[in-house]
């Protein structure tokens, strides 16, 4: 298979660069505005400064617009973005890169042109098949452990060799080992150490050591 201009190499270097930096992207849900701030801080004092700030709740943009403006030395991607309208927004955003659980035609379109680079998700070889013809290289496989888990993900290799992968849901300190081994695994998504228990505790400290136990156990 051959790569299509239309998207540009910039793009998946620039998604390589981000996804290469760190073993694990911590996808956050915010629903208290006061709380961004301080939960980007508490991960990045434990070793991660690549995040995904889904927009699942209505402070998501707010959000994202707090953590750039008072650490603008973390990389923030914008997560669950589900059309070319959100997608439009997190240009507007500023944000370093784009995620999506499924992608559609459209979303493929407008992250060749975008100036922001598109993680598209993925389950299935055909939707990986459908992101190659737009020239996508790099995916995010979601729910990893619903469609198969690391066994599933391995199976893609034989057929697409080209493509890599971060895999998200379900994925746990536990398993993280399994997905990390794959030659096809770039990084993995995970949500463990910021669980919504001690976000909703305000439990910074606590956030901050569970994200020095995964960097320590699982190091870029």
């Amino acid at each position: 298979m051959s790569s299509d201009p239309r998207l540009p190499q910039s793009h998946i270097d620039r998604v390589d660069a981000i996804c290469r930096s760190t073993a694990i992207i911590p996808v956050l849900v915010i629903e208290r505005l006061e709380h961004a701030v301080p939960l980007a801080k508490a991960l990045v004092d434990g070793g991660l400064d690549v995040l995904e700030i889904t927009l699942r709740t209505d402070c998501a943009v707010d959000a994202i617009k707090r953590i750039r403006e008072q650490l603008p030395d973390v990389t923030v991607g914008a997560g669950t973005v589900l059309s070319v309208d959100q997608y439009r927004i997190c240009e507007e955003l500023g944000v370093d890169f784009v995620v999506t659980p499924g992608t559609t035609p459209a979303l493929f379109e407008h992250g060749t042109a975008s100036s922001v680079p598109l993680l598209p998700g993925v389950a299935t070889v055909s939707e990986v098949v459908t992101g190659w013809e737009y020239g996508y290289r790099r995916f995010k496989f979601f729910p990893a452990e619903a469609n198969g888990g690391a066994k599933a993900l391995k199976s893609f290799g034989g057929p697409l060799p080209e493509a890599l992968f971060c895999p998200t849901g379900g994925v746990t300190v536990d398993n993280a080992a399994d997905y990390l081994a794959l030659p096809n695994v770039m990084c993995i998504g995970g949500s463990w150490m910021a669980p919504k228990s001690l976000i909703d505790q305000e439990d910074w400290a606590g956030i901050t050591r569970l994200t020095q136990e995964a960097t320590q156990r699982y190091p870029r």
